[in-house]
């Protein structure tokens, strides 16, 4: 037990640069406190004692405002950031090194009782702030869920979802991911303008929309110049030899038709 919270506390100060010592991790993350409780009710669960296991769980959700049901199994390591309003099924499960930021629920879709209602994350997975995992399907190992994404269907291992509902972007390599969220400007707490493809591909309209206006404006500058320069030519120099023959010929024709 006591080496599970060393890992626990060592993890928080690996990836939390607010942490500063081990004291305050331990007396003041409510994540950690939620998982020491789930660990109670999850035991007291799996032997049969379902009332005194849910108890428990409803003692962690006054004391931390996380709601993880005691038949949830969540694994090594696991780092529930701030923490505040976060729900976790009865049939979900976690892997290791996740981390699982504020307003997270890992909920089901179906009323149906024993069968897999709720998501199974694979390791070192990280969900958003206030985003929705709903199904009892799988998210793959090293995936991204975006915050603010309602994630409803299966997320490939090394992918990021993001939207509502969530869009997923292809798998890549361990490099090519760290490469592309650097691009993209990934945030757990907040979608940016680079995560979402529908607003890169609307952002691409428009800036072909604006390149396609100044270049029409060129246009119009270019002939009003021309036309100026047509207007302070003398006409016999704006009028071709041959035209000016036949205005005059239709001229002295019609003089002679008229007498």
């Amino acid at each position: 037990m006591f080496t599970r919270i060393r890992e626990d506390m060592a993890c928080i100060m690996e990836r939390d640069p607010a942490a500063r010592s081990r004291l305050e991790v331990l007396t003041c993350y409510p994540g950690l406190h939620a998982l020491l409780l789930h660990r109670m009710a999850h035991w007291l669960w799996q032997h049969g004692l379902n009332w005194a296991g849910r108890f428990v769980s409803h003692i962690g959700r006054f004391l931390t405002g996380i709601e993880i049901h005691p038949g949830a199994t969540i694994g090594r390591c696991v780092f529930i950031d701030h923490g505040m309003g976060v729900v976790v099924g009865e049939t979900a499960e976690i892997g290791d090194g996740c981390t699982i930021y504020q307003g997270v629920t890992l909920g089901g879709t179906s009323l149906s009782k024993g069968t897999k209602r709720h998501p199974t994350l694979g390791r070192n997975v990280i969900v958003g702030a206030n985003s929705q995992v709903l199904g009892g399907f799988t998210v793959g190992d090293g995936a991204r869920i975006g915050s603010g994404a309602v994630v409803v269907k299966p997320v490939p291992a090394g992918a990021t979802a993001v939207g509502n509902p969530a869009r997923v972007i292809a798998a890549e390599t361990d490099a090519q991911r760290e490469v592309t969220a650097a691009k993209m400007g990934f945030s757990a707490y907040g979608v940016t303008q680079g995560d979402d493809p529908v607003s890169q591909a609307m952002k691409g309209l428009i800036d072909n929309a604006s390149g396609q206006g100044h270049q029409i404006a060129m246009l119009w500058q270019a002939i009003e110049k021309l036309s100026a320069r047509a207007r302070e030519l003398p006409l016999d120099d704006c009028v071709p030899q041959d035209a000016q023959t036949t205005e005059s010929f239709d001229a002295e024709k019609l003089n002679r038709l008229m007498k």
